[in-house]
């Protein structure tokens, strides 16, 4: 007979040091025995978990500390907190603290897309057979027929490879006599390259966009009869690389001229590095480093003698266009931001800079208006919200608030200005109390500061300043979400293709990264857009400016109208 699951039972550190004191000084209440007798329960149901070699360690987590969802409300749910009318201090919650109600019914249509959505497919049109407008109707014969402007559709979707092969078989003719052999012409615009802009298209956004390894890709098109070495898929992408270089450096250019800069990195694997840290060469750089300037920051300020690999992500906001930029190697954030503000015009004021509160994302050589990501503020509290609950409901409901007003901003397709004053007003107050809040939590000693509380209140109000500048600047965000969203793409390769061999082809992927997520973040289809730039190599490499995802469809209308 199987053991049922233990029931859950939620106990707190303080409900913890209670028992163990009842324990030691007295007998224990009915309550306290059921408690004991579930952790009991629950901890034997843990070994058969582990000894069952089907757990996964996503099942335990979510055995163990439920949904790893941040939202409001599953965090809370998670800590079977329902909606309160007041506050830990008594006080009341925020006006909008029911913001992420969850809904009672799927929006309409949801799972579905209408024949509208296929933008991509190829329209053919069919007529009647055997009627046409101004025909007699066949019914009543009495009326007569007349075009619908809106045709009825029917979507019919088909599978392929992903890279497909045509083989021309061109006829030979040869003379008996001479022996001269006539060879047919291959079909207009058919030329002598074996793959063609969109196979190089299609391999990148495989590899660089959806993270499908070259060996992957080679063993689907061989068993689909069309085969494609990864060797050769190397080649493919790289020749293409050096083709719409000068787009991704002008995109570096544009980036540096941009309002509001986002950065963020993460790990990487470049084997041609690795190998030479595993030696030693990379630790014993450093620590010449150090003895010789006898400071830190003499490994900062050479990349080269640092052992940590990272790709950063930087994402660019100007002039209603948005710029996505990966740059893979030894440098950190904060350096590679500083190697594309040195492309910035001088005449233009400090941008705003969004990253999280590590001192390696600002760059040193230049000056930025600093901002700190909320959500990661925010997320020290989802954090502790199953110790913390109501402390933790209180700050996640006020900054509930803001971001809902900074929804309310988009949707009205608010200015800058006109955000910060919708912020200010509404905003401002919220985020003065929740500071009044943090303070009283320390001052009134209701929070130890070395608690993970206090540490998450600490994070709060040391770095205020810099996470409340949507109060003060327009146009500063309110997150980094955007970077670390880019930054998946990175992420993603990693997890699939696990390393790049060395920094050359560390550098094809970022220039592929970038075009595609650029592309992504402007409503650009990406294929096409690789495809028209290899096409059109000339005259990108002359003006590459004209060839910006925003702005490649002009390009060619103007050549094709002439």
């Amino acid at each position: 007979m199987k053991t049922p699951d233990p029931t859950i039972i939620e106990l707190h550190m303080n409900e913890w040091e209670e028992i163990l004191q009842h324990v030691r000084t007295g007998p224990l209440s009915e309550a306290e025995r059921e408690k004991l007798r579930g952790l009991g329960e629950s901890y034997i149901h843990l070994l058969r978990l582990l000894e069952d070699k089907r757990t996964t360690i996503d099942h335990l987590r979510r055995l163990l500390f439920g949904s790893g969802s941040e939202k409001t409300r599953e965090v809370l749910k998670d800590q079977g907190q329902g909606a309160s009318s007041t506050t830990p201090d008594g006080d009341k919650p925020p006006k909008n603290a029911d913001l992420e109600k969850e809904p009672t019914t799927p929006p309409k249509g949801h799972g579905r897309n209408g024949a509208d959505d296929y933008e991509g497919a190829e329209r053919v049109p069919v007529s009647h057979t055997s009627l046409r407008s101004g025909d007699p109707c066949p019914e009543c014969k009495k009326g007569t027929v007349y075009e619908q402007a809106e045709p009825g559709v029917l979507v019919r979707i088909t599978g392929q490879a992903p890279l497909q092969a045509k083989v021309y078989e061109l006829q030979k003719l040869r003379c008996h006599l001479c022996g001269k052999v006539f060879t047919a012409t291959p079909p207009e615009g058919v030329g002598d390259e074996k793959y063609d802009a969109t196979a190089a298209s299609m391999v990148a956004l495989l590899k660089y966009g959806t993270g499908l390894p070259f060996n992957r890709l080679e063993g689907l098109q061989g068993n689909l009869g069309i085969p494609l070495p990864a060797s050769t898929q190397w080649d493919v992408v790289q020749a293409a690389a050096g083709t719409v270089e000068p787009v991704y450096d002008e995109l570096i250019r544009q980036a540096a001229q941009g309002e509001v800069l986002h950065n963020d990195d993460t790990t990487v694997r470049i084997l041609e590095f690795m190998s030479k840290t595993r030696r030693g060469e990379g630790k014993r750089a450093r620590q010449e480093a150090l003895a010789e300037d006898g400071a830190e920051e003499s490994a900062e300020k050479n990349a080269s003698q640092r052992s940590g690999l990272f790709t950063s992500g930087i994402v660019s906001t100007t002039e209603g266009c948005r710029i996505a930029l990966f740059f893979s190697g030894r440098q950190h954030a904060g350096e590679n931001l500083a190697t594309v503000l040195a492309r910035r015009a001088a005449d233009l004021t400090p941008p705003i800079q969004m990253c999280d509160a590590l001192s390696r994302n600002v760059p040193a050589a230049f000056k930025t208006i600093l901002a700190n990501c909320l959500a990661h503020g925010r997320r020290q509290f989802v954090d502790v919200a199953e110790r913390f609950p109501e402390e933790c409901r209180y700050v996640l409901e006020a900054l509930g608030e803001v971001y809902r007003n900074d929804a309310i901003a988009h949707e009205r397709n608010l200015s800058a200005e006109e955000r910060l004053a919708l912020h200010q007003a509404e905003s401002g107050p919220v985020m003065e109390e929740l500071r009044t809040w943090c303070t009283r939590q320390f001052e009134e000693r209701l929070v130890k500061p070395n608690s993970a509380l206090g540490q998450a209140i600490s994070y709060l109000l040391n770095h205020w300043e810099k996470l409340t500048l949507f109060l003060r600047e327009p146009g500063a965000p309110l997150d980094n979400n955007i970077a670390e969203r880019a930054l998946k793409k990175a992420i993603l390769h990693r997890k699939n293709a696990l390393f790049y061999r060395t920094l050359n082809g560390a550098h094809v992927g970022d220039i592929f990264m970038s075009l595609i997520h650029t592309c992504q973040l402007n409503d650009v289809d990406p294929f096409d857009c690789l495809t028209e730039l290899q096409r059109h190599a000339a005259k990108l490499a002359a003006r590459p400016e004209n060839w910006m995802p925003w702005n490649y469809r002009e390009s060619l209308a103007a050549i094709r109208g002439r």
